[in-house]
């Protein structure tokens, strides 16, 4: 009874399409920090690459530490609209506001104006903490079955790709077209529009989205929240190789500029490489078959697999675009599924955390899960390049030195390839536990139903 109850908890096609519009509206503002804020900063802005450096690296770890606090949150939310989606309806403005401000360079010197990037960066991330959390967290609300959480993750994230296509390829055409030649105007202009695009979708979701048996869900105190971890051993491995892919991604994306600018000799083709990883939507899609006939486990190792590969492709290629092209298709196919898996896979350790500890601490965990990796691993994975660049030389707007160009390559091609084959060890101690999935739900339906 209980493994039939849970075969036919399946969510419409138009709540599908909902979820997928969260993480589109979330990645259309929020890539654009990924792929563009330290180039904003050194080359628009005007700071130099050791202070941008420095201001991303504390401001996004001090930001990280929002993600356990907006977990607390949403654990002890209760509300008639549920317990994580009224905050798609919260903090839609107030993030879409602080993202343009982010982007907006004011009339200001010195220590001001880096006391302006650090205030607007913060703020605009606590909002993002506060809206990326329920989308992770509604997840385990929305559905039951194991099965079904696996296919809306997947429309979540083919729409979250959509938002990071739509960011990151049309940004630099957009900034040049409305600014006029002035970059500052134009990175305002472009962000703001974005910003309405993102407020609309998130409306969409919030009023079509339905949580399951939220009434029945009691406010968590913190302490409660906080004992969901012990024993937790799935949830540990996945928040360790989900912290190394957000490094290595926003090693590859925020370099990603520099290496065609400076190594390649061609900014005008960023658009193009960028425009061309809407090829994720593919891998993303294909999860749910890639997980029918193998495992969650073996798919996230194939996802870091393709995605190392794809990186050593792209050094073999020297100035060859079409090789260049191939290298970072491959990359973006394995990228697109190690990206996937961990978001549907976090529901599964709030059953396990349920299971072996009575606390079903939805927000807790899956905040530090995502939320928290997310933003620890565009600190990170933002300070180490700006580290490397600094010490081999770099100048922003100048001809670079051989060493700054070595620096560069390196940043861009090797460090994401071995944080990438990184991800791969913690994955290898998850399969025992993945064999206990539909069991823990069958004994949680069969307790609840008691």
């Amino acid at each position: 009874m209980a493994n039939s109850t849970l075969l036919s908890d399946k969510v419409p096609f138009h709540r599908r399409i909902s979820y997928a519009l969260t993480d589109s509206g979330g990645n259309l503002l929020y890539c654009i920090i990924g792929g563009y804020l330290l180039y904003f900063y050194t080359d628009v802005f005007g700071l130099s690459v050791g202070v941008a450096g420095t201001l991303l690296l504390l401001t996004r770890l001090l930001d990280a530490i929002d993600a356990p606090i907006w977990g607390f949150i949403i654990d002890r939310t209760k509300s008639k609209y549920g317990q994580s989606r009224p905050y798609f309806l919260w903090l839609c403005i107030p993030f879409a506001v602080f993202t343009v401000l982010t982007f907006t360079t004011p009339n200001l010197d010195g220590t001001w104006k880096i006391v302006y990037a650090t205030v607007t960066y913060i703020f605009a991330g606590i909002c993002y903490t506060g809206i990326a959390t329920p989308i992770t967290s509604i997840l385990p609300n929305l559905t039951r079955n194991p099965n079904e959480r696996v296919i809306l993750n997947s429309f979540r994230m083919v729409g979250g790709n959509i938002g990071n296509f739509a960011a990151v390829t049309f940004t630099l055409p957009l900034v040049a077209f409305l600014g006029g030649g002035n970059d500052q105007k134009g990175f305002s202009l472009t962000v703001g529009l974005f910003a309405i695009i993102a407020v609309v979708m998130f409306l969409i979701a919030f009023a079509d989205l339905k949580e399951i048996n939220t009434e029945k869900i009691k406010a968590i105190p913190v302490k409660t929240s906080i004992k969901a971890v012990k024993g937790n051993w799935p949830w540990f491995i996945i928040v360790s190789a989900n912290l190394l892919f957000w490094i290595a991604l926003t090693v590859r994306t925020s370099t990603l500029v520099y290496y065609f600018q400076y190594n390649i000799g061609n900014k005008d083709l960023v658009p193009l490489i960028n425009g061309i990883s809407v090829i994720q939507v593919l891998s993303m899609a294909a999860v749910p078959f890639i997980v029918k006939f193998s495992s969650k486990r073996s798919t996230m190792m194939i996802g870091f697999l393709l995605a190392a590969v794809g990186q050593m492709i792209m050094f073999m290629a020297g100035a060859s675009l079409t090789v260049i092209i191939i290298g970072w298709v491959i990359g973006c196919l394995g990228s697109g599924i190690a990206c996937s898996m961990p978001f549907a896979m976090l529901s599964d350790t709030v059953d396990y955390g349920e299971w072996k500890t009575g606390i079903r601490a939805s927000g807790f965990l899956t905040a530090i899960g995502s939320a928290f990796c997310i933003k620890a691993g565009a600190g990170i994975g933002g300070f180490i390049p700006t580290q490397i660049l600094g010490a081999f030389g770099y100048v922003p707007n100048a001809v670079q030195s051989s060493a700054s160009l070595f620096g560069i390559q390196f940043s861009f091609i090797w460090l994401p390839t071995i944080i990438f084959a990184l991800g791969i060890i913690p994955m290898l101690f998850y399969g025992k536990y993945e064999k206990n999935e539909f069991q823990i739900q069958s004994d949680l339906t069969t307790k609840k139903a008691s």
